[in-house]
């Protein structure tokens, strides 16, 4: 795990980093706020209290069967018991693995095996996939290699050769796990690891502290109009950290809900940002301009809709002109960032010009452009450096090259600086 003290100490500082874990904020919420509703998915409305009373009993489970530390998993899709799962492996002092649901065997058999994960929660069959039936094949791939075999766990089903997701709480109804024994996990031990996808090799698993992440939403918190009861749509996958970090973790450091759609509908979409009176909403561009022809065809300006933040592949800018034309007041602006250093630009509010025309301005990142930028476009590779970056992938190995002599993280993308 990289660490150095310098940028330690500069993120305390400033208050990016902090000594509490997520763990403690859901606590805090449980008992000053109880009925205040965290997420909403479909017809089950998960309030404070409720969250953390399933997450308590599901860690004192996670607890004794497995050592602290240990990677639990889950390939979900954005379904409210994934944040169950994530929180009570944030309260047992485990590492949360989110595995995107639209992987196969070949990349799952690698990633449970590269982590030596405990535990995988799956659904048993979702959007025509088996995947009880893959975990069977990949659970045996794992026994036959000697790899370390997770525990199995079906969510919204069964499976004869698993364990069900309700049977982890028997003999538990009625109970109160809030004053059972859990860790006291140091904010700054890896609380998650995610993958990249793997386009030049296998699959690199970043490594992301409580701090890290606490940082990312404490940015976003200071320049993303965000206020307490906000509500963030959240149809990307929660197992990637564009929606993650809505569904997961604003809920509990900024007090905002997150709205979840298991999966894209635009129709459908729409019509959750307007019954919910849903504020902010993130997505790569074809959710944009999926979003923007389906309030069309329902004539809404979405008038509760503060912010659309839109990244990811290249985003035309005469779309975010005319989205951010066609919306009463939402406010629309690329970003730019990545597992490793997540959103390190914050997009444009207030110029549209430079909202359409840019990736927006550095967030709490410090970004550089490489030496040997090219004298005729002044484009160089983009290097960031900052409290909300990755604190290493799994195996060391994997960094070579990938860091400066400073120690910022080197993205690969080029870019310019257009103005300062």
């Amino acid at each position: 795990m990289r660490w150095d003290k310098k940028h330690a100490a500069l993120a305390y500082a400033k208050g990016y980093w902090g000594h509490e874990t997520l763990a403690h904020r859901l606590k805090h919420h449980a008992e000053n706020d109880p009925e205040r509703i965290l997420l909403i998915d479909g017809d089950v409305h998960l309030d404070a209290a409720t969250l953390y009373s399933k997450s308590c009993a599901l860690a004192q489970v996670m607890w004794a069967r497995f050592p602290e530390g240990s990677v639990i998993s889950f390939m979900l899709p954005n379904w409210h018991e994934a944040a169950v799962i994530y929180m009570a492996a944030t309260m047992a002092g485990m590492v949360a693995h989110p595995i995107l649901p639209s992987l196969r065997a070949h990349d799952l058999r690698f990633m449970l095996g590269d982590v030596e994960s405990r535990m995988i929660f799956i659904p048993d069959q979702f959007r025509n996939h088996d995947y009880a039936g893959m975990l069977e094949q990949v659970i045996a791939a794992l026994d036959q290699q000697q790899s370390l075999v997770p525990e199995v766990v079906v969510v919204r089903g069964s499976h004869h050769s698993f364990t069900g997701f309700e049977d982890l709480y028997q003999g538990s109804a009625g109970q109160n796990h809030s004053n059972g024994a859990l860790p006291d996990t140091d904010a700054n031990a890896v609380r998650m690891i995610m993958y990249t996808s793997g386009t030049t090799g296998d699959p690199k698993g970043v490594m992301h502290t409580h701090n890290s992440i606490r940082a990312l939403i404490t940015q976003i918190g200071e320049h993303w109009m965000v206020e307490p009861g906000d509500k963030f749509l959240v149809a990307s996958p929660i197992s990637h950290i564009g929606g993650s970090i809505y569904a997961l973790e604003c809920l509990l450091l900024l007090g905002t809900t997150a709205v979840l759609m298991e999966h894209w509908n635009a129709d459908q979409g729409v019509s959750l940002l307007v019954s919910e009176q849903c504020t902010h909403f993130a997505g790569a561009t074809p959710f944009l301009v999926q979003t923007l022809d389906a309030a069309r065809r329902i004539q809404s300006h979405l008038p509760d809709l503060k912010l659309f933040i839109c990244g990811g592949a290249s985003v035309p800018a005469s779309l975010i002109r005319e989205a951010d034309a066609y919306f009463e007041r939402a406010v629309v602006t690329r970003v730019y960032g990545s597992t490793e250093v997540p959103v390190i630009t914050v997009g444009v509010i207030g110029d549209v010009d430079h909202a359409a025309e840019t990736d927006g301005q550095p967030g709490i990142a410090d970004v550089k452009l490489s030496a040997d930028s090219d004298p005729n476009t002044n484009a160089g590779e983009v290097l960031a450096k900052g409290p909300q970056m990755l604190v290493g992938y799994v195996h060391a190995k994997d960094e070579a090259g990938v860091f400066d002599a400073e120690g910022y993280f080197r993205t690969g993308d080029l870019g310019r600086w257009v103005d300062e």
